[in-house]
C-alpha cells in the first residue's frame, strides 16, 4: 500500500514540485496551502507523514504541531519540518513541540528530502 504524504507548503511552485516528486516515488499526496488547510488535512486525511513549512498563512507551522499532536488521531503521525528558518531556538522549539526532525529548505535537495522520508517511515514501522 502507498504511503500518504501531506505536504503544508505555501509557496505553489515548491508544494507543487515536491508532490510530483514523492508521485513519481510511488508516494500518495495531499497537499495544504496554509496551516489550517493542513491541520484539517491531518485530521481528515490520515497521512503517514507531514512536511510542514512554520511561516505560513493563517496558522504557522509551530501552532499547526500543536493542534497535530494533541489530538488523539494524528499525534503519532512523524511531522518533518521543511523550512527556511534556521535558528536554533525554532529548532528547538518545533522539536520540543513533536517535530520529528527539522531541515532548512536551502540544505537540502529533493532528493535526500525524499531520503528522509523514506528514513522516517521506516524507523515509525518498527
Amino acid at each position: 500500500m502507498k504511503k500518504k504524504i501531506l505536504i503544508v507548503e505555501d509557496d505553489v511552485a515548491l508544494r507543487q514540485t515536491l508532490a510530483e516528486f514523492l508521485e513519481a516515488d510511488s508516494f500518495s499526496v495531499l497537499t495544504a496551502a496554509d496551516g489550517e488547510e493542513g491541520v484539517q488535512a491531518a485530521k481528515s486525511g490520515t497521512p503517514d507523514l507531514i512536511l510542514l513549512d512554520i511561516v505560513l498563512p493563517k496558522k504557522n507551522g509551530f501552532e499547526a504541531i500543536k493542534e497535530i499532536k494533541k489530538d488523539k488521531k494524528t499525534k503519532d503521525i512523524p511531522i518533518i519540518l521543511l523550512t527556511n528558518l534556521g535558528s536554533l531556538s525554532d529548532i528547538e522549539k518545533a522539536l520540543s513541540l513533536g517535530a520529528t526532525t527539522y531541515l532548512v529548505k536551502g540544505d537540502y535537495q529533493l532528493r535526500e528530502i525524499v531520503e528522509k522520508i523514506k528514513d522516517i517511515l521506516t524507523l515509525s514501522q518498527k
